[in-house]
């Protein structure tokens, strides 16, 4: 059954177009995955995420690619690595497959 939230609950979240500028293999990671470098402009700066993307794409593939993410969950600490934010994507039969704007966006701008 699928559980029901309250907007008010959405509206929690701060969900903003971000920019990957570093990727870095993970090999320390329980499954695997990148370290990535996502910049958010001048406001929000540069933040760290963990991402389980191998199986879909290439570092190369990532460089520069504009990309969804949640800026203001706690941080979590994955082995020697603290994510910062959570990249979002959605889980398809071949791998992870990230969410990222279709127009050319400016980054930190949030998502509503």
């Amino acid at each position: 059954m699928l559980e029901k939230t309250s907007f008010d609950t959405f509206s929690k979240l701060d969900i903003r177009v971000g920019r990957i500028i570093d990727i870095k293999d993970f090999p320390k990671a329980n499954k695997p995955a990148y370290k990535l470098w996502v910049d958010f402009g001048e406001e929000i700066g540069i933040k760290k995420s963990s991402a389980q993307i191998t199986d879909l794409y290439s570092k190369t593939e990532l460089n520069n690619k504009k990309v969804i993410a949640i800026i203001n969950f706690e941080p979590l600490q994955i082995a020697d690595f603290t994510s910062e934010v959570l990249v979002l994507g959605i889980y398809s039969e071949d791998g992870v497959v990230l969410l990222s704007p279709d127009k050319d966006v400016n980054i930190g701008e949030k998502i509503g």
